[in-house]
């Protein structure tokens, strides 16, 4: 006996509208004799056999979304449907969204019993920041990412500038990726983490017996494993004195001599710097060569804080993916984003990543909720603080102690006129007084200094 498929007539339908839907279609029937038999057929015959025909495959699309609060629907192009299968939304089943396109919030049911919840879709693997991932939607980061594109192949000397944990490495890497050296080595360099007695050594190298305790076969600086592709120098503010003399030569020669070597090493060297520091000013204090800055400051490039960028959901979305791991899905509910928006995030990325690692780490079923949130950013202190545009004084400042201390009330007076020299940009203000912005909200909290909302 043949297996037939068959597509009713919906009751309401006038009859002969789509033709003879009801007729059975055999699909046991040799190619060649269906293909004739379908060539014969009128054309308002042939529409009702492709229905029948597509009608088992839809049923297993079905099936397998069956329970998601899903409706499966095919319509002709007059928007007469011509089938139909869904069924009411389940109360336990929030949408889902994937992190390729913005991110919506799910309609649990019409009481809102549940919370609403944003699901993300995690990245396989480890996976290399691009300038087009860390681009997002913030005007300034647009900027930035076009001049990175044009200069990438320059010999032009970059330097980029932003807030501790704005992603300053992550950018120059991805700038290294785009250019014709991405083939070869990146180095990155980080001068504040090095001891001053050993950041000369892993620069230049030195030869096999250059001094007590170096390897016997000596060693390749930094500088010369970055030769032909890109060195990056991190806070670069922090390079000693005397080593930013050494730098500045061996940029203008292009050539380096090992520690305890006589022989100069021609080097194909192209450098990116970073800091966050307030390098003009390190210059007039003379803690930073101005030659070198000169060489260095080919162009500047501005990081802006997280707390400033206009596509900060964008970002959380982005980190909560990347943290999550094999692919898994993760999801954020609606009132934890909320707070994780309103934090003002003084440690920048990196501080959002470590809080969303360890947030996936202890959350319960993939879903991210207030409870898993630090407590600074789960009470929403700074925020409410932030939106309300006061903050209380502290209570030795209540009472007048602190008033009485001179040297307290100089450097509130000179906090308080460098934020409104900034018009409120706290990255400019940490930069203009060469401090992170973790230290800077720390003496704005410790004087009591009133934060006007969006700063």
């Amino acid at each position: 006996m043949a297996n037939a498929t068959v597509i009713r007539q919906p009751e309401g339908r006038p009859a002969g509208e789509h033709g003879p839907v009801g007729r059975d279609v055999s699909l046991e029937d040799g190619a060649q004799a269906n293909e004739a038999r379908y060539e014969r057929l009128p054309e308002a015959e042939r529409h009702a056999t492709l229905i029948a025909i597509a009608a088992p495959e839809l049923d297993r699309v079905y099936d397998k979304i069956r329970g998601a609060g899903y409706a499966l629907l095919l319509m002709d192009a007059s928007g007469l449907v011509l089938y139909e299968k869904s069924e009411p939304l389940r109360k336990e089943t929030p949408g889902t969204c994937p992190l390729g396109s913005p991110p919506t919030v799910a309609a649990v049911n019409e009481t809102d019993t549940l919370p609403a919840v944003v699901r993300v879709t995690g990245k396989c693997g480890h996976e290399t920041l691009t300038l087009e991932d860390l681009a997002g939607e913030d005007p300034q980061m647009l900027r930035n990412i076009r001049s990175a594109y044009r200069i990438a192949d320059s010999n032009v000397s970059v330097l980029i500038q932003g807030p501790t944990g704005s992603g300053k490495e992550a950018f120059a890497h991805a700038m290294h990726l785009v250019s014709r050296r991405a083939s070869r080595p990146f180095v990155a360099v980080n001068c504040a983490a090095i001891p001053e007695t050993l950041i000369e050594s892993e620069l230049f190298g030195y030869k096999a017996g250059a001094f007590t305790g170096a390897r016997k076969d000596g060693m390749r600086g930094k500088i010369l494993q970055s030769s032909g592709g890109t060195l990056f120098l991190d806070e670069i503010g922090d390079m000693p004195l005397m080593l930013q003399t050494r730098l500045l030569r061996v940029l203008e020669e292009q050539e380096i001599v090992p520690l305890g070597s006589e022989n100069a090493i021609k080097v194909n060297l192209h450098v990116l710097a970073a800091s966050h520091r307030n390098l003009r000013e390190m210059i007039a204090r003379g803690t930073f060569r101005d030659d070198l800055y000169y060489r260095l400051n080919g162009i500047t490039l501005e990081l802006p804080a997280l707390g400033d960028r206009a596509d900060k959901e964008r970002v959380i979305h982005h980190a909560l993916a990347a943290e999550t791991g094999n692919g898994r899905p993760a999801a954020i509910e609606r009132d934890a984003l909320q707070r994780l928006l309103a934090y003002p995030w003084p440690g920048n990325i990196r501080e959002l990543r470590n809080v969303i690692r360890t947030a996936l780490a202890i959350c319960e079923g993939g879903v991210v909720r207030r409870m898993d949130l630090p407590r600074e950013i789960r009470e929403g202190e700074a925020c409410e603080g932030r939106a309300s545009g006061h903050h209380e004084l502290p209570a030795s400042m209540a009472n007048g102690t602190e008033a009485a201390n001179p040297l307290q009330a100089a450097e509130r007076a000179a906090l308080l006129g460098v934020i409104e020299d900034c018009h409120g940009n706290m990255t400019r203000v940490a930069m203009q007084l060469g401090m992170s912005r973790n230290t800077l909200y720390r003496r704005i909290k410790r004087h009591g200094i009133p934060l006007a909302h969006g700063m």
